[in-house]
């Protein structure tokens, strides 16, 4: 018989928020919250500010690669727990669709969990759009330390 129920995930939602407000004031400034933090998934948004824009009217890069970042850093402290010193050491995102003024919404899978690394995707979206719709797809690696 297999187990159904879903591992508990290393860190709470309201532990990743104390840990943010406190520790990444990064992530304050780009708008970014945790919405959800399970072992198996991250949901986190960018709110939407006009400073987020770039020419052309589209949601900046650097928005959605921050969002991707700070989403696969939850995504780490779900697995492993809170272990700070946990750092990116690999970040890859491709840009499918112009993303319309608005918040953007990034959910984290994980790929793999090793003692060392942890590899996930993370799969982006407009809020104001449907969730089959990206606007971004990222990868990437996080180290954890000994």
């Amino acid at each position: 018989m297999t187990d159904t129920n879903p591992p508990s995930p290393g860190i709470t939602l309201e532990q990743f928020r104390q840990i943010s407000d406190e520790r990444l004031p990064f992530a304050t400034s780009m708008g970014i919250v945790a919405e959800c933090i399970a072992a198996e998934q991250v949901l986190m948004r960018a709110v939407y500010d006009s400073s987020f824009l770039r020419p052309g009217g589209t949601i900046a890069g650097p928005i959605m690669m921050g969002l991707a970042d700070a989403a696969l850093y939850a995504l780490v402290l779900s697995r492993v727990g809170p272990v700070e010193l946990a750092v990116t050491t690999q970040l890859s995102i491709n840009f499918l669709r112009k993303p319309a003024p608005g918040d953007m919404l990034a959910e984290a899978r994980a790929l793999k969990v090793g003692r060392r690394l942890v590899v996930g995707e993370v799969a982006l979206w407009s809020a104001s759009g449907h969730r089959e719709e990206l606007v971004a797809h990222a990868t990437g690696t996080y180290s954890i330390p000994p």
